[in-house]
C-alpha cells in the first residue's frame, strides 16, 4: 500500500519477506504482532535476538508472532545480503519471520514503517531513533504501543500478554 494515510490497519498492506516474496499482513489476523526493525551489527543486538527468540518460543502457540525488518539505517549495522542475514538469523536460533531490509525513516522509509510511526509517535517526534524500536500490534492489526530501541523484549512480557 502505497498511500499509508489511508490505511485502516497493517492488514492492508503487503511486505516482501526476506527471499523477495509479497506477503499480504492479513495473514496475521487474530495474531499479537511484534514488529521490530532489526541490525546484527547493534551494541543491543546479543540480548534483542536472544530474548526475541525466546518470546518467540513462549507465546507463538498462544499467538504471537514477531515480524523482523531488518534495517541499514543507522551506523550501516545491517550491512548483509538477505543470505547474510538468514544465516545470522539462524545462529541465533531464530525462527521469526524475517522480512526484506527496509529504511524506517525518510521519504523512502517503507509505506508500513510510515503507518506504524503516525499511529504509535515517538518521544521526541516520529521518527525511529535506532535499531530494535519495537512496535505491538493486537489482534484487530491496530497499533498499540511503540518500545524504544533499549526496551529489552522480556520487559515487554506484561505488556504483550494484555493483548494474546
Amino acid at each position: 500500500m502505497a498511500d499509508w494515510k489511508s490505511a485502516s490497519s497493517v492488514y492492508d498492506f503487503s511486505v516482501k519477506d526476506i527471499t523477495g516474496a509479497d506477503v499480504s499482513l492479513d495473514k496475521y489476523k487474530g495474531h499479537v504482532l511484534l514488529i521490530v526493525n532489526i541490525a546484527s551489527l547493534c551494541g543491543l543486538t546479543a540480548t534483542n535476538y536472544k530474548e526475541l527468540v525466546e518470546l518467540d518460543e513462549k507465546y507463538r502457540e498462544r499467538g504471537l508472532r514477531i515480524l523482523a525488518f531488518p534495517c541499514n539505517q543507522f551506523n550501516g549495522q545491517e550491512p548483509g545480503t538477505a543470505d547474510d542475514i538468514v544465516c545470522f538469523a539462524k545462529k541465533q536460533n531464530a525462527n521469526f519471520d524475517l522480512f526484506e531490509k527496509v529504511n524506517v525513516n525518510g521519504d523512502d522509509a517503507s509505506p508500513l514503517w510510515k503507518y506504524l510511526k503516525n499511529k504509535q509517535g515517538g518521544t521526541f517526534g516520529d521518527f525511529i531513533k535506532w535499531n530494535f524500536t519495537k512496535f505491538i500490534v493486537d489482534k484487530e492489526g491496530q497499533p498499540v504501543e511503540r518500545h524504544s530501541p533499549t526496551t529489552e523484549p522480556h520487559k515487554l512480557i506484561s505488556h504483550i500478554e494484555k493483548y494474546l
